[in-house]
């Protein structure tokens, strides 16, 4: 399997990118991978997304270690997911009453990838807005820019808040997965070029496997997509790719 990423600041923004990425194994059997979206109305947005981001890596790290060591029956990739955010949940509360942290302060969007590598099989959890592409089919979750955030939910009982999410996909016979954040759907023209030729720039990121035999991938295509079409992301993005290998199993 190959894994491709790219992280790029909008056009429209001058001083932090507000996205943040994570692509990290539990295990040899298992990836998670995250993409994340501070609110740019908020309050030090960028912190809020990598803050996500570091304590998603120590919650798997934990887990790595943990079942190294432990013999239990293993649980469903569900179940897994579910004990993964309930952790967030708790480190972030801690973080929040310890720093003594607005609101605003913590307002990210995230979408995570669970995703079990012998079995071909997965989890995806949108927390707000983003697009999804899984073996070609797009799916954008949009809630008419008022992104549900993870901070909005803190004091709420996490079992009924997890069973309530609905932007949530379980996918098998992985062949070309994408998730993002909504700054793919913000590409623009924003540079004069000679070319007059037009292209979808979500499909070309999140469909078209060219160059597909380097992992620069993603950042060459964003690279093209501004020099040859004079398209730029006028938002933030954060986008991880998984592309099977054809030769494997």
């Amino acid at each position: 399997m190959n894994i491709y990423s790219s992280l790029q600041i909008g056009d429209y923004h001058t001083n932090h990118c507000e996205d943040h990425l994570l692509i990290k194994k539990i295990n040899s059997n298992k990836l998670v991978c995250a993409v994340m979206d501070g609110c740019s109305t908020a309050m030090d947005s960028h912190f809020a997304s990598t803050l996500v981001a570091k304590f998603l890596r120590k919650i798997i790290t934990e887990i790595g270690y943990k079942e190294l060591y432990e013999t239990n029956n293993p649980i469903n990739l569900d179940e897994q997911l579910k004990e993964i955010l309930r952790s967030l949940f708790r480190e972030i509360t801690f973080l929040k009453n310890h720093l003594m942290l607005d609101e605003k302060e913590l307002l990210t969007t995230l979408i995570i990838l669970l995703y079990d590598v012998p079995e071909n099989k997965g989890i995806i959890l949108s927390v707000g807005d983003g697009v999804v592409c899984i073996n070609g089919i797009i799916t954008e979750f949009d809630r008419d820019n008022k992104p549900d955030y993870l901070a909005y939910h803190l004091n709420e009982n996490f079992d009924n808040w997890y069973e309530s999410q609905n932007q949530k996909i379980f996918f098998d016979d992985m062949n070309d997965i994408s998730i993002a954040t909504d700054g793919i759907l913000t590409f623009s023209k924003i540079k004069k070029v000679d070319s007059e030729d037009n292209i979808n720039s979500i499909e070309y990121l999140m469909m078209d496997q060219t160059g597909s035999n380097t992992d620069e991938m993603l950042n060459q295509k964003i690279k093209k997509l501004e020099h040859q079409y004079g398209l730029k992301p006028t938002d933030d993005l954060s986008i991880i790719r998984l592309i099977k290998d054809r030769f494997s199993n």
